[in-house]
Order: C-alpha cells, then structure tokens, then sequence
C-alpha cells in the first residue's frame, strides 16, 4: 500500500509541477500575457530594471489603474501621471512621438478613462518590439521559469 500512495503524492507533485508550467508558458505566449501573469511581470520588471528602462512597464501600469481611476479622481492622476512620464524631463518619461505627446497635452484640461489609451498603446507597441523580445532572451526570463 506505501507504493501505491507514494506514487500518488508523486503524481500529485508531478501535476502541479505539469500545471504550473504550462501556465508559465501561456505567460510568455505574448506580451499581453507576460504583463497580465504575476510571474512574469515580476520578472519583466527586474529584467527593465537590468536595463534601466523600467518606465515604459511603469507607465503601461499606471495607465491600467488610470482606466479604473473614478471620474472625479481622474484629474488629479492625470496631471500627475503627465508630469512624471509625458512632460519633456519628466523623471520617468517615456518615448512618445510628438504628435501622441500632443495629442495628450490638448486633453489634459479635461481627462477622461480613455485619455491616456493611445500613449498606452505606443508604449506598449515599444515594450512588444524591443523589450519583450530581448527579456525573452535573457537570464531573467530563465529566472521567471525555473520560479516555484
């Protein structure tokens, strides 16, 4: 009877093991669902910080709490969240073409949920072309697998 129920607790470890791998690699599927595991934005992050580039993951984030922010809160964020990635010499300022950066700007008299979507989308186009890929390539996309 020790056999069997060893083996049971081997397949039982087995399973977990099988399921949580598979659920890291739906994580690295994209960069979409990198960023919506919380292994791997985890890992993404120390890899940005590696590069000194975690602004863009920073901001993509904000922008995700940006779009749940209530109404009347939404004013305060959004100059907030401007003057620390959009402003020219922001401290944390992303890589915008200048239309986007202005296109902001105009709407910042009065921001709505969806103001900042487009500067979103150009951040994230940026972190799915660059970034991503090489993090794919890196010891800390390793990392992120080999993680319990």
């Amino acid at each position: 009877m020790r056999v069997k129920l060893s083996h049971l607790a081997d397949k039982q470890e087995w399973t977990h093991h099988h399921k949580h791998r598979v659920h890291e690699d739906k994580a690295l599927q994209d960069l979409e669902s990198l960023l919506n595991s919380k292994i791997g934005q985890k890992a993404f992050r120390w890899f940005l910080q590696s590069e000194f580039s975690e602004e863009n993951l920073q901001f993509w984030l904000a922008c995700e709490e940006y779009r749940v922010t209530p109404s009347w809160q939404q004013g305060a964020k959004a100059q907030s969240m401007y003057c620390q990635y959009i402003n020219p010499g922001a401290p944390q300022e992303v890589n915008l073409d200048a239309e986007t950066r202005e296109a902001l700007l105009r709407v910042m008299e009065e921001p709505a949920g969806d103001t900042f979507h487009e500067a979103q989308q150009h951040v994230y186009h940026l972190m799915a072309k660059d970034s991503y890929p090489r993090f794919l390539r890196s010891p800390h996309c390793l990392e992120a697998l080999r993680a319990p």
